[in-house]
């Protein structure tokens, strides 16, 4: 063997006995950003330099599910692994039931330190987002938080938050305040000997629009409220930017497990285009409303490339439990997700579980091929799309592939009969709410 290639396994030796260890782990996560406002997906006006060199740098999915196509419940399903009807969370301004499991109490449990940073809207306020009180029942301490700088909604320039019930009053991007707070918890925290779960979730590109002059300029052709928009997407790049800067001058990046996605779909009324030519926007079960960009980064592990796995994020909670080989009893049963683990180091045909989305009369089923979907399930009419011929949901095969639609019918018939089951808290040891 020569010089070069004892080298290179020396390092692949090396990388494999730090990720051995425990690694960080942060979940980042947009709040409205559509399927197709990235630059790796060639949006017409928007630059996320980078969003795509971590996407260059790790595994790129094609197709991402949120938890909903709202944005409580897909934090609730982010938190649990579970949909989020089964946590009690119906739409934005629900509160996530205290009798679920958490994948920051789990993480605290296996010795992590954990910290949120941003929006939480999980503690059932409704209306533009305020400082959180300290006690709050539905506070982010209360489901395994140590550190929290947090707002209960959407928040813009200059938001009043609350560092653990003490409300400050912070200057700049909104993005850049939360990661800033994240980057200050990671710098504490780094030599304590214990490794770190940090959330970042932003109030962007969320309504109001409110970007600083600077980045609002850059998209001086656009309308008033489509250059707000495009300036708060390009102010939360920048600040994905900085954290990656960060881990790396701090020697974190390398084994740091970072997950970028967004709560829901794009918004409708915005232009250019939000969702990639995909039909259907925030709020409704079509790609656009529930298919989200979806990234994972972990230079240890994960060698760059983009996938068509179906996943979600239902996924993360499973997978860290798979990754940590943490008890099987830290989720609370059933959960909807699935671990990610084995696609981090190749590459799947099939998921082999569907993934279901329940919202209002809304529901769809998702899975390796076809795409099941309703608007209203009491009144029995369904749609059947291709996803891989038809990603835009144009040609319903309903009545061309009665076979398949019928079976996928009974899929979603059963597993929207175990969502009413834990809606009305069977899951719970209680047996009941």
């Amino acid at each position: 063997m020569n010089a070069h290639a004892l080298l290179a396994s020396f390092c692949l030796l090396c990388a494999y006995l730090q990720a051995a260890e425990q690694p960080n782990i942060i979940f980042v996560m947009a709040d409205d950003m559509g399927w197709g406002q990235t630059g790796y997906r060639n949006h017409p006006v928007l630059k996320t330099p980078n969003l795509d060199a971590m996407a260059a740098n790790g595994l790129r999915f094609e197709r991402f599910y949120a938890g909903g196509p709202v944005c409580s419940p897909t934090r609730a399903s982010v938190l649990t692994g579970r949909s989020h009807e089964r946590a009690g969370v119906l739409t934005h301004g629900y509160a996530l039931r205290t009798q679920e499991k958490t994948i920051a109490q789990a993480l605290r449990g296996a010795g992590y330190v954990t910290g949120h940073f941003g929006k939480w809207h999980l503690n059932g306020h409704k209306g533009p987002g305020v400082p959180i009180f300290a006690d709050d029942p539905y506070a982010p301490s209360r489901f395994g938080f140590d550190e929290w700088v947090s707002v209960s909604n959407f928040y813009d320039v200059d938001p009043l938050m609350s560092r653990a019930g003490k409300f400050e009053q912070m200057k700049g991007d909104s993005s850049e305040v939360a990661v800033a707070e994240a980057v200050s918890f990671l710098e504490k925290h780094k030599a304590g000997g214990k490794p770190m779960f940090a959330v970042v979730w932003y109030g962007s590109p969320h309504s109001p629009f409110k970007a600083l002059a600077a980045d609002k300029a850059a998209f001086s052709k656009l309308n008033d409220t489509s250059a707000n928009h495009y300036g708060e997407l390009a102010a939360m790049d920048r600040s994905i930017g900085t954290l990656r800067t960060k881990l790396r001058e701090l020697g974190l990046a390398q084994n740091t497990l970072l997950v970028f996605c967004s709560d829901n779909g794009g918004l409708p009324n915005i232009a250019p285009d939000t969702v990639g030519g995909l039909r259907g926007f925030k709020g409704s079960v079509f790609e656009g409303g529930i298919r989200v960009p979806g990234i994972v980064e972990w230079p240890a592990v994960i060698k760059p490339r983009i996938t068509n796995y179906p996943a979600c994020v239902m996924d993360l909670f499973p997978t860290v439990v798979d990754l940590l080989g943490l008890p099987a009893n830290v989720l609370l049963k059933p959960v909807d997700g699935l671990s990610l683990k084995p696609l981090f180091t190749q590459e799947l045909t099939s998921r082999g579980q569907p993934i279901g989305f329940r919202y209002a009369t809304k529901r769809a089923l998702v899975d390796d091929r076809y795409k099941l979907l309703t608007d209203n399930l009491t009144a029995g009419s369904f749609q059947l799309y291709d996803l891989q011929a038809d990603p835009n949901e144009r040609r319903d095969l309903s009545t061309e592939q009665p076979e398949i639609a019928a079976g996928m019918r009974k899929q979603l018939l059963a597993w929207n009969a175990s969502m009413d089951a834990s809606f009305a808290g069977r899951d719970y040891p209680e047996g009941k709410v």
